[in-house]
């Protein structure tokens, strides 16, 4: 399937009488028009698709989207309306790592009872140029047939594009390959953490009783990481990417957790890999998720690569090899391990039951692991809560405390 192809299913019906007020401009020159949501302006990223049917706002400040434009395929996006509590950047200094959004349907007045905020109000709050109006079937088929694709979404209320301009825009962008996006996202200062896991009724609550000290290494945190952790009965200190193993062993934690984030690892990788092998090498337990679990592959030897398409959305397969059962999981990644490129310390414990690709590792002789998918979920499934307990009951056995139940 072309892209000419894919134009040419783009607009739907009845539309011929209307003004297009955005365009998603690619880098051999297709135009697919449609209605612009959001703020006005253009944006250059790598369009993927998400496949999740609930969890649009957390998605869309999930800073491990930077660099990229983002297709639902659920074509009812907004219709919940947005609220404060559930954006998931923890850099509350960064707008949005999210480049742009392609959706299927137009905006609708939000129908919830959580909804403080319109749909398009939020997205023009946070910079996020949008697009409706687009079949984003056909541009999903376009993406897992040909990979992924660069492009230009931008949105003019009076419709004057310069298409060659925006065309060149979408050719000279490098794409994410060889990429550190993680500078863009993290924190600029440490802090500390003690917000737990929503609960209904009663909301976000604080962990006031903490049985460890963890410190996160955030790459481009997720918020309900941290309150997962903190609900696992973690204190936890969030310091910037360039942390040093110094700065990071010098706060005597009973555990070090690398956090999700954007861009190519192997480029986040030359500063950050030298610190955190030097981190395993003293011994703690080490809990990594999305980037973290990559990195942590490169500071063992492994590799990863650029996938195809990658994996977006919250209903992805995996199997765990450490208990033999199949758990639904939330995934945004765009780099993966090379499975076979781990030594022979390391195992794997994980895999994706769509293309039996790594999602998970383990130190044979250390109290090290991670994973590639989301167990924070924040949207998703929560299979896959038991990991922080699983981390947990590494620094439990640390202190001579016997393990809680998984």
């Amino acid at each position: 399937m072309s892209l000419g192809q894919a134009e040419n299913r783009a607009r739907p019906e009845p539309w011929t009488d209307q003004v297009a007020t955005a365009v998603l401009v690619f880098a051999d020159g297709t135009v697919i028009e449609g209605r612009g949501i959001g703020a006005t302006g253009a944006a250059t990223g790598e369009v993927c698709f998400n496949t999740a049917i609930t969890g649009y706002q957390e998605i869309l400040t999930d800073p491990s989207y930077a660099g990229q434009i983002i297709t639902f395929t659920f074509p009812h996006i907004g219709n919940v309306g947005a609220n404060a509590e559930d954006g998931e950047t923890s850099n509350l200094a960064a707008r949005s790592g999210v480049r742009g959004c392609v959706v299927r349907a137009d905006v609708t007045a939000p129908s919830n009872y959580r909804s403080a905020e319109h749909f398009d109000t939020w997205l023009k709050a946070r910079g996020i140029v949008g697009i409706a109006g687009i079949d984003t079937r056909a541009l999903t088929v376009l993406i897992r047939e040909k990979g992924y694709v660069n492009a230009v979404v931008a949105h003019a209320e009076d419709g004057a594009f310069d298409l060659d301009q925006l065309k060149a825009d979408a050719t000279a962008w490098p794409g994410l390959l060889g990429l550190d996006l993680v500078p863009d996202v993290t924190t600029g200062q440490s802090y500390t953490w003690d917000e737990m896991r929503w609960v209904w009724g009663d909301g976000y609550k604080s962990q006031d009783e903490p049985q460890f000290h963890v410190i996160a290494v955030d790459y481009g945190l997720k918020r309900n990481i941290l309150r997962c952790l903190a609900t696992a009965g973690c204190k936890v200190t969030v310091v910037p990417a360039t942390a040093s193993a110094d700065d990071i062993l010098g706060r005597k934690p009973d555990g070090v957790f690398l956090s999700n984030g954007p861009g190519d690892p192997s480029a986040t990788g030359k500063y950050a890999v030298p610190e955190i092998k030097k981190i395993i090498e003293s011994g703690l337990p080490v809990f990594g998720i999305c980037l973290g679990h990559q990195m942590l592959a490169l500071a063992t030897g492994a590799t990863t690569a650029k996938m195809h398409q990658g994996h977006h959305g919250a209903n992805h397969p995996v199997k765990d090899f450490t208990t033999g059962k199949v758990e639904i999981t939330s995934m945004n990644h765009g780099f993966a391990v090379d499975g076979e490129s781990l030594s022979d310390d390391v195992e794997q414990t994980h895999i994706s039951l769509f293309d039996q690709s790594n999602c998970g590792l383990r130190l044979k002789e250390r109290p090290v692991f991670s994973v590639q998918y989301h167990p924070e979920a924040s949207p998703g499934p929560q299979d896959s809560h038991y990991l922080f307990t699983r981390f947990v009951n590494f620094m439990r056995e640390q202190k001579g405390l016997s393990p809680h139940k998984e």
